[in-house]
């Protein structure tokens, strides 16, 4: 024959309230020792650690009177304590209601201005050749590094004006940026996440 499974701790917490809840009265611990193994089934040895935790968590109230300590509890007190959790929970709850509007309507307002536009397509064409005619010069210039000064030169002039022509670009690229910014107060990461602009980009020196 299998042996009986002891109470678990919560069901001790919960008998010892119904004792509490039932008999109405106040109780030292040595009373509790002796009326709730007895009524309640919870053993001797773990009554002062049950009516601990109900004091703790304010189901229980205790008072020392004397030398004597004494516990007791209500029902219309817990009844109390039920109704303050519930309007603890209600006002967390409508916290979170309102935070989750916030995100949703901050989440709407970053979405806009972000559709697939002409004017987007222009930054990104733009900012695409700009870096295409960057690696271009850069290719011809290692291409004749070890070639003749005269020619040399004219590849770094060709050089020099590739650059002014890149960081023309590069100008109007930031302006774009700014008006962007301006329009509708998007950060700037936002911005080059959203056009795929590296996070390197910069004036060519």
């Amino acid at each position: 024959m299998s042996k009986k499974k002891g109470l678990s701790f919560d069901e001790k917490r919960s008998r010892m309230t119904d004792f509490f809840f039932e008999k109405k009265e106040f109780f030292q611990l040595k009373d509790l020792e002796k009326l709730c193994p007895k009524e309640k089934g919870i053993t001797p040895m773990s009554v002062k650690e049950v009516v601990t935790s109900l004091v703790d968590d304010g189901v229980v109230d205790s008072d020392k009177i004397g030398t004597s300590i004494y516990f007791w509890a209500y029902p219309s007190k817990a009844s109390q304590n039920r109704k303050r959790k519930i309007d603890e929970l209600e006002s967390k709850l409508a916290d979170l209601e309102k935070k989750k509007k916030m995100v949703s309507e901050a989440l709407v307002k970053a979405k806009d201005g972000k559709e697939e536009t002409e004017e987007r397509r222009e930054v990104l064409a733009k900012l695409e050749k700009g870096q295409a005619k960057k690696a271009s010069v850069e290719a011809e210039l290692e291409k004749y590094r070890e070639c003749d000064p005269e020619v040399l030169q004219e590849v770094k002039k060709q050089m020099g004006q590739a650059k002014e022509a890149a960081n023309r670009w590069t100008d109007n690229i930031f302006a774009t940026k700014s008006w962007i910014k301006s329009k509708f107060s998007f950060e700037e990461s936002v911005i080059d996440k959203q056009f795929e602009i590296p996070p390197d980009f910069d004036y060519i020196e």
